[in-house]
């Protein structure tokens, strides 16, 4: 990659365990600013791991993490959070017995330039018409794009989208792409760790592909297709 950007997200010799459980294997990765990296792998390779070792989620984590050239090693999650980085788990989290708008309104600001509720309805369509649903309420695609939008409120710049298109149907799937392009054309820099690897093919500047804990491959967009056929064996498709 012609590294134009200054790189926002270090990662370097990154190990992770769960309690005595071994998971990441000295990962090395970095993000430029305003570029969009995906995590691919099979299940078990290490992808969630890597995004939550990033928010300082996992147990015991050895190496080092930058961040905007600072060290995220000792910081709690919430202050890496207070960094500008926001995470989207597959789970979600959101308020099931509050409405969608009352869910938009309720996170913490981070940085002043968080997305107002118009822009969240305009880039999210769908929560426009259910803001005052509960949002337990919603949808599957729904859920998932309120769990985005609340982030986006807060006025992080760097997004960590764990599995953001699993179980969804297509036309969800396609909505979030476009969400996920126009955040990109507005400077977001975002890694996303993902299954759905023609979504991730779509919106992608560079691919990781994790391996039992390792990165076993890296690509630029523009070189898929002349790796197909070990991408294929890495990812099991």
């Amino acid at each position: 990659m012609d590294n134009v950007h200054t790189n926002v997200l270090e990662v370097s010799n990154l190990h992770a365990y769960y309690g005595d459980s071994h998971i990441l294997h000295g990962i090395n990765l970095s993000v430029a600013q305003g570029e969009l990296v995906c995590l691919l792998g099979r299940n078990g390779s290490g992808r969630t791991t890597t995004l939550r070792a990033i928010m300082g989620l996992t147990g015991k984590r050895t190496g080092q993490i930058r961040f905007a050239g600072r060290s995220t090693m000792s910081l709690a999650p919430h202050s890496v959070a207070r960094l500008g980085i926001g995470y989207c788990p597959e789970e979600r989290g959101i308020f099931a017995s509050l409405s969608t708008e009352e869910n938009l309104l309720l996170p913490p600001v981070v940085a002043k330039d968080g997305l107002g509720l118009d822009e969240i309805y305009k880039l999210f369509p769908n929560l426009l018409e259910r803001k005052n649903s509960p949002a337990g309420r919603l949808s599957g695609g729904e859920q998932q794009m309120l769990a985005l939008a609340r982030i986006l409120r807060t006025g992080a710049r760097t997004l960590l989208l764990d599995e953001i298109t699993e179980g969804l149907a297509p036309v969800i799937v396609q909505a979030l792409e476009a969400a996920v392009v126009q955040l990109k054309l507005r400077g977001f820099t975002i890694v996303m760790a993902e299954q759905n690897f023609n979504f991730a093919s779509k919106v992608a500047d560079r691919h990781y592909v994790l391996d039992r804990g390792n990165i076993a491959m890296s690509v630029t967009s523009t070189k898929l297709d002349s790796n197909r056929s070990l991408l294929d064996e890495l990812l099991g498709v």
